[in-house]
């Protein structure tokens, strides 16, 4: 889309997005995070309705966006991110970006415009802070997403958030949870409304463990939950409050659950818990089920949303000598 640059000079913001597939959705999202201040949102394009009337599950490509500020730095930043994405389009093809002029008085509502409650699972809703929630029987997780990743409307967190409910029931409702990269906090979050007594969620990213903080105190839960920075060795090395616990979280990408699950991820586990992982491309899984094996782990559930794929696994239980 043509623009002016005396055009943008009586505006604020300048948004820029792609419609893509999953496996484009992510890189594109790490190119434009490293010039738009205001961080990276990756949404579902369309609503598939569910058979029993509910708000529907998100379904079809992903949008990509972000805003960048008019001011003397948006050229420079413009040509970067378009270098950034011609680049990665010679390894995955994708559309041009598109751009949209943003004034100074819609900022605030540009980003809530895109976010509408969704129903995951037979349990819980994500809904946005500045919205109510309407379907007031289920379990109500609202988050002010910020910079952090984790909004509810990713397949990555919808799947993760399905498998996590089936922790949550009968005689394990109960159980405590480590999220290790947890991003917003939307998945322990989750788990403390669903019956967890205490969640543990670390990050190595301090705008994460900032947005992830609001959101415990907006869903009422801070007092159970503790955001810290840092990740799997902090963890293990006894730093905080939970070093092992019956449900373990990573909604990260393949390659990193890969390498944390050989430096101990499933340690993090307790004997017979289970650990959940998200964040996996549809071909990325069988390197990733390979890991858990080694790890010790046996693969219990798998689920997929389009080019996504969430797995659930039990640590097996150690004999004794």
């Amino acid at each position: 889309m043509p623009w002016e640059a005396a055009e943008l000079a009586e505006e604020s913001w300048l948004e820029i997005s792609l419609v893509v597939d999953g496996e484009q959705a992510e890189a594109i999202a790490e190119v434009l995070s490293r010039h738009a201040p205001g961080g990276v949102v990756i949404e579902s394009t369309a609503v598939a309705a569910n058979d029993d009337d509910s708000e529907g599950h998100p379904v079809g490509p992903l949008r990509v966006y972000a805003f960048l500020p008019v001011d003397d730095t948006l050229e420079e930043k413009r040509r970067a991110i378009e270098e950034g994405l011609y680049y990665l389009g010679r390894i995955l093809p994708m559309p041009a970006p598109q751009f949209r002029n943003v004034q100074q008085q819609d900022w605030s509502q540009a980003w809530k415009q895109h976010y509408r409650p969704v129903a995951i699972g037979k349990r819980l809703i994500i809904v946005p802070s500045w919205l109510e929630s309407p379907q007031p029987e289920r379990i109500a997780v609202r988050i002010d997403p910020g910079m952090a990743f984790g909004t509810g409307t990713h397949p990555t967190t919808q799947l993760c958030l399905e498998l996590l409910e089936t922790c949550y029931s009968g005689k394990t409702s109960g159980s405590e949870v480590i999220d290790v990269g947890c991003g917003s906090g939307i998945l322990a979050v989750a788990a403390l409304k669903l019956g967890a007594p205490r969640a543990l969620g670390v990050d190595i990213d301090d705008e994460a463990i900032r947005v992830a903080r609001e959101n415990a105190a907006l869903n009422q839960v801070g007092e159970r939950f503790e955001i810290a920075l840092g990740s799997l060795q902090e963890i293990k090395s006894g730093a905080f409050g939970l070093h092992q616990a019956p449900v373990v979280l990573a909604n990260i990408l393949a390659p990193v659950i890969i390498r944390l699950l050989d430096d101990g991820l499933a340690e993090l586990v307790a004997p017979g818990g289970a650990l959940i992982l998200s964040g996996i491309l549809a071909e990325q899984k069988e390197g990733v089920i390979a890991a858990l094996e080694n790890a010790g782990c046996r693969l219990e559930e798998t689920r997929q949303m389009g080019d996504w794929v969430a797995l659930k696994a039990s640590r097996l239980a150690v004999n004794p000598v």
